[in-house]
């Protein structure tokens, strides 16, 4: 090590030179117990060395020895100081060892007489930046030269070139200038490329589209209308976001998975919850388990979707159940705070959704399950007399002959806009759809003279369109459906508790009952289509048809009242607390007592009236937590599968036939959750953020 040192010395100074530095470093080297290589690889020790040459070197050029004292003392050179400001200062280059010499930085000071150019000092008072009191620019020590400070003044500042030292005085010592400067965090172009891409995939997700439209479509429109608003300068700055196919893949995971991590912890600290769970086959034959969660959070109660897992082998009920058993141990969620489940699987039903229901019982003892309501309703209404029903399998045999063939489609469509009628095609009419009968029967019967004209007489059910009984049934029956599914809509929706659907139920009961004794006097206004049609033909209707009519009606309340019985309802005191007067059954004394203390607050009263029931229950957990906690406890199950059915029409819109192999999950969490993620934590996440290549 100490050959090429002096070899590298050579070029720079004489002999003697050389020599004093060689014996120096190492007297030095001796001194210290150490190597002369560990002494150059190691920075804190090759500072030291640095030092120690420049000194060596000092000591040459002025032709002064420095004195050696005995081992035990350190070197005490003799520097003069005239010469340490012309001499030239040492420096190691470890990778190389090579010794470089470069002039000592000059560094200029502050005057005072700076303030009459408008500039005080920023920084170091020993190495000082400039910084003007007019326009708080800062300018580097190498400006602080008086013609600097003068062009600066007078360039930017011209009309205040003449004032006098006072008035800079004045305005430095200005409150305003006294602040201190507020520091500024602003993003760099990767973070907000990052940051952008993110939200765009968010939109991606909830728009179900396929992931390229990110890089084919958004982004050249992007950049098309920033270029003509703005500039192409800023058109460019697009080109950092991220949006192809795999990191858009990617962006919708970590969005997904922010979401399920806020979902998680919510769960783990609501007082309990409620499941709704269903299965169905996807486009590529996978067996898809979708469970939906309600819960209580802060002062509202939440439905979020809690899993959406597609079962890879055996789509059986204990499958199900491991799916969802699994989720609750990896994420530490308390089976005990589960007090429904929800599914379309009636107690007499020995299926799948049935066994999966079971075991969720065994493992959280205090839960009850429920059935669909919307599932009830619709099987109570497929029960009609035999000569409506004959009708209705009729009509919905024509609708087939016309929709089965396109061609016919298409004539009918012509016909209808030649004869200018309301619509030009007739609705397809499917078992699984409860609310399609009701609009293809009023579809049916209102296109009911152009479909006279098309239909062809060797068509053996074209004469059922000139008999004015069967017109008659069809007019009762498109009215009837037409009502059934407006309350099917009114129980459908998000927080539909079991006390809405009821409601719902008692007053189509009630009204049930009021249209069999208007068509026992022969009073059909509460059917505007059969009423209509009865003005059209100056006609009236057969007692054939109004015992029909009658016992249909009937017949309809009674299985109603099997699906949805009337029961003592020990939960009443929730849906009204004011009504009540005497403690109610399933309430202990302490509860009723604090039903009283609540019920006696006027604010609380204003307060009924004003939110929804949920709502309601949910803002009194800190004032009055032992009765709202049992109220919102009754709140919590699930009425319907609305939520389920919802889900899955979302997932075969996401997972169509072109994109099989497309992992829907994350864009189920994303489009069926009403958590917003955190797009900002999400970024402060990454490491490394990068922009589009």
């Amino acid at each position: 090590m100490i050959a090429p040192l002096l070899c590298i010395l050579s070029y720079n100074f004489n002999t003697f030179a050389i020599l004093n530095v060689y014996s120096k470093l190492t007297m030095f080297c001796t001194t210290n117990s150490l190597p002369m290589d560990l002494l150059l690889k190691q920075g804190s020790l090759k500072q030291e060395v640095e030092s120690f040459c420049y000194q060596i070197v000092s000591e040459s050029n002025d032709q002064k020895v420095g004195i050696l004292q005995s081992e035990d003392k350190q070197l005490q050179p003799s520097v003069s100081k005239k010469s340490e400001g012309e001499l030239s200062r040492v420096k190691f280059i470890s990778n190389s060892n090579k010794i470089t010499f470069s002039k000592k930085p000059k560094r200029r000071k502050y005057d005072e007489s700076y303030l009459s150019f408008g500039f005080t000092y920023f920084g170091n008072r020993d190495a000082p930046h400039a910084q003007c009191v007019l326009c708080k620019k800062i300018l580097s020590n190498s400006s602080l030269a008086p013609s600097k400070l003068r062009r600066h003044l007078e360039t930017k500042h011209a009309a205040y070139k003449d004032k006098d030292i006072s008035f800079f005085k004045q305005h430095l010592d200005s409150p305003e200038n006294n602040k201190p400067p507020t520091p500024k965090i602003v993003n760099t172009d990767n973070e907000s490329a990052t940051e952008a891409s993110y939200n765009v995939s968010y939109h991606i997700a909830l728009s179900g589209e396929a992931h390229t439209i990110g890089e084919l479509l958004i982004k050249p429109c992007a950049k098309d209308v920033v270029m003509r608003m703005f500039d192409e300068q800023y058109s460019k700055k697009i080109d950092a976001v991220q949006l192809s196919n795999s990191t858009v893949a990617r962006r919708i995971k970590d969005l997904a998975a922010d979401i399920e991590e806020e979902l998680v912890c919510r769960l783990k600290i609501c007082d309990g919850f409620s499941l709704q769970l269903d299965e169905s086959a996807d486009v590529s034959g996978l067996a898809v388990l979708l469970v939906f969660v309600r819960y209580r959070f802060n002062k509202s109660i939440e439905e979020d979707l809690l899993l959406c897992e597609s079962l890879q082998s055996n789509a059986t009920g204990e499958e199900i159940f491991n799916c969802i058993n699994s989720f609750m141990q990896k994420h530490e969620i308390e089976w005990e705070k589960c007090v429904d489940v929800c599914s379309d699987a009636s107690r007499a039903v020995d299926g799948k959704i049935a066994e999966a229901v079971t075991l969720i019982k065994y493992v959280a003892p205090e839960s009850t399950s429920s059935h669909c309501l919307l599932y009830r309703h619709a099987l109570a209404v497929k029960i009609m007399p035999t000569s409506l029903k004959i009708v209705l399998d009729q009509a919905v045999q024509i609708i087939n002959y016309i929709k089965a063939r396109p061609h016919q489609s298409r004539l009918l469509k012509i016909l209808c806009e030649e004869m200018g009628a309301q619509h030009t095609a007739l609705l397809l009419n499917t078992e699984v759809r409860w609310l399609s009968r009701g609009k293809v029967l009023v579809r049916l019967f209102e296109l009911r003279r152009e479909l006279l004209v098309f239909m062809d007489s060797a068509f053996r059910l074209s004469d059922c369109l000139t008999n004015s009984s069967w017109l008659l049934r069809l007019a009762y029956l498109a009215d009837i459906f037409t009502k059934l599914n407006e309350v099917n809509l009114s129980m459908q929706g998000k927080n539909v508790t079991v006390f809405t659907v009821f409601d719902k139920m008692s007053s189509l009961l009630r009204k049930l009952e009021f249209w069999a004794s208007s068509v026992e006097e022969e009073n059909f206004d509460c059917f505007p289509t059969l009423s209509d049609f009865l003005t059209e033909i100056n006609s009236t209707v057969d007692k054939d048809i109004c015992s029909a009519i009658v016992q249909h009606l009937r017949g309809l309340r009674a299985t109603l009242l099997k699906y949805f019985p009337v029961t003592n309802d020990n939960n009443a005191w929730v849906r009204n607390p004011f009504t009540v007067t005497v403690k109610p059954a399933s309430l202990v004394a302490r509860d009723y007592e604090s039903l009283i203390d609540l019920t006696s607050d006027s604010q609380v009263k204003q307060n009924f009236s004003e939110l929804s029931l949920n709502d309601f229950w949910s803002s009194l957990i800190q004032e009055y937590p032992s009765i709202a906690r049992r109220a919102v406890r009754v709140l919590l199950p699930f009425a319907t599968m609305h939520l389920c059915e919802t889900g899955f029409s979302y997932y075969a819109a996401t997972k169509t036939k072109y994109r099989k192999r497309l992992d829907a999950a994350p864009h189920m969490r994303i489009r069926l959750s009403n958590i917003t993620p955190n797009i900002k934590r999400i970024c402060d996440k990454k490491t490394q953020k990068h922009c589009s290549h």
